[in-house]
Parts: structure tokens; C-alpha cells; sequence
């Protein structure tokens, strides 16, 4: 009876300290919602920031060949996408096919920016051999990390700023820039700010403008800014983009003060 006794407790003891450790031990992780981070495909090329994806297709489908416009003779193609930027993207992309055997096939920019007031954009690359479709998108997608340091944002809109000292095909393209010359932008949101921008801009140096692009002139996809494109001398086009810069700054910032306005990387334009 005794013997039965101290078995029931030693029983009860048991499954109290059993039931304690099962508490205490941690929680098994969840399964993951999707394998990892990583990509195998062979298409893809990278990512960068502005939620910028970078894609190649070795051999492009005769029928998509022919309803995207593309000359039979880029078999094979480089894609930069992205939801934010646009002219970082774009600058990133004048410097690729500087760098590689590659032409611009197609620049567009959809109203995007994640529901902000600017654009995301869509650029192809044609190349007659991936390797050549390849290195560009790897060449923008690098330079994306640098084209971002002069664009700022907060709440109530976003101010862009970029510059090249000398101008290729993807400018020429997408802006009209003139080839060889050197070329900067002016982009303010709301549109309110692009057009003081502008006028600050044109005011502070002595550049040619290339275009004006309004929410309703045709130049943008309807979104709610204002792009400055103009070239000339290389000092000018950078003193007027900083003179724009300073004023941009001081006007967006008193829209929402409560916010700090910085740069998205480093800022190049000096």
C-alpha cells in the first residue's frame, strides 16, 4: 500500500515537471511563407532599391518579338523594372549602354511610385548576345544605388534630381537630351513645386530646356509632378539643379514639417 502510494505521487511529480519543460521550451518556427530570398531562375539578373528588378531572356518568342516592336535582330533582351524612381532608373541606364554593346529599345513609365505621386518605369535593353543583355541590366542596377542620392521624399511628395555630363541613348530616348552633351532633370511633387523648380532652375544658369512635362501635357502618365529636362554646359546644368535643389528642400520640407527630408542614398550632384 505504501509502495502504491509513493508510485501515484512520483507519477503525479513526473507530469507536472514534463508539463513545466513543455511550456517553458521555445515555440518551433514557422514554415516560411516562401522558400528564401534567393531567385534561381535563369533570367534573373538582381534587385535594387525602389523595388527595381532586373531580368534577362536569352531568346526572345517570335509572336513577343513582334507585338513589344523589337527588331528581329535583338534576340536577346535586358528588362529593368521598378515601382519607384523612374529617372534613376533611367540614368542608370544611359550609363549601361555606355558601357555595353546594347541599345534602348523601350522606355515607359507607368503612374506608380506605390501609390505616391511619381512613376515606376519599364526599360529594355536589345543586345544580338545575352551576355552583352546581361551586363547592362547588371551595369543599371548598380548604378540605381547611385541615381537615388539626390531624390527626396516625405508623406506629402517627393523632389528628384539628376545629372550626367554627357548624355547617350537612353536619355535621348526617354527625354530628348541632346547626345554628348551634358543633361540634368528637375522633378518636384506635387506638380505646384516642379513648376518652381523649374523656374528656379532656368533662372539660376544659363542651360537650354529640352521639355516641360505636366500632369496633363503628355509628358508624364498623369501623375501629380513636374519634370524639368536641360542641357548645356556642364557647370550651368549643375548650378541650376542645385539652385532647385536648395529651393526644393525648404518648400516640400514645410509641407510636412514634422518630417525629416534626406536623401534616399548619398547625394552626387555637388
Amino acid at each position: 500500500m505504501k509502495d502504491e502510494l509513493v508510485s501515484k505521487i512520483m507519477d503525479e511529480v513526473l507530469k507536472k515537471v514534463g508539463a513545466e519543460a513543455a511550456a517553458a521550451a521555445p515555440a518551433a518556427p514557422a514554415a516560411p511563407k516562401c522558400c528564401n530570398n534567393t531567385c534561381n531562375l535563369t533570367e534573373f539578373v538582381g534587385t535594387a532599391i525602389g523595388h527595381t528588378i532586373g531580368l534577362v531572356i536569352a531568346n526572345v518568342d517570335r509572336q513577343v518579338h513582334e507585338k513589344l516592336d523589337i527588331d528581329p535582330k535583338f534576340r536577346s533582351i535586358g528588362i529593368i523594372g521598378d515601382r519607384t524612381g523612374a529617372g534613376p532608373q533611367i540614368f542608370a541606364a544611359d550609363e549601361a549602354v555606355k558601357a555595353t554593346n546594347c541599345e534602348i529599345l523601350k522606355i515607359e513609365l507607368p503612374r506608380d511610385t506605390e501609390g505616391g505621386a511619381g512613376h515606376g518605369s519599364l526599360i529594355i535593353f536589345g543586345a544580338e548576345d545575352v551576355s552583352d543583355a546581361r551586363r547592362a541590366v547588371e551595369v543599371c542596377l548598380r548604378e540605381v544605388e547611385r541615381t537615388f542620392g539626390d531624390v527626396y521624399g516625405n508623406s506629402a511628395g517627393h523632389l528628384e534630381f539628376q545629372y550626367t555630363a554627357r548624355a547617350s541613348h537612353a536619355l535621348n530616348k526617354a527625354f530628348g537630351a541632346p547626345m554628348g552633351k551634358a543633361f540634368g532633370i528637375t522633378v518636384g511633387a506635387p506638380a505646384a513645386i516642379g513648376v518652381l523648380l523649374a523656374d528656379t532652375a532656368v533662372k539660376a544658369a544659363t542651360v537650354d530646356v529640352v521639355g516641360c512635362s505636366t500632369p496633363g501635357n503628355g509628358g508624364t502618365s498623369y501623375s501629380n509632378e513636374v519634370i524639368l529636362t536641360f542641357s548645356g554646359d556642364s557647370g550651368a546644368v549643375k548650378q541650376a539643379i542645385i539652385a532647385a535643389r536648395d529651393v526644393g528642400m525648404q518648400v516640400l520640407g514645410v509641407m510636412a514639417p514634422d518630417e525629416e527630408l534626406k536623401s534616399t542614398t548619398t547625394p552626387y550632384i555637388i
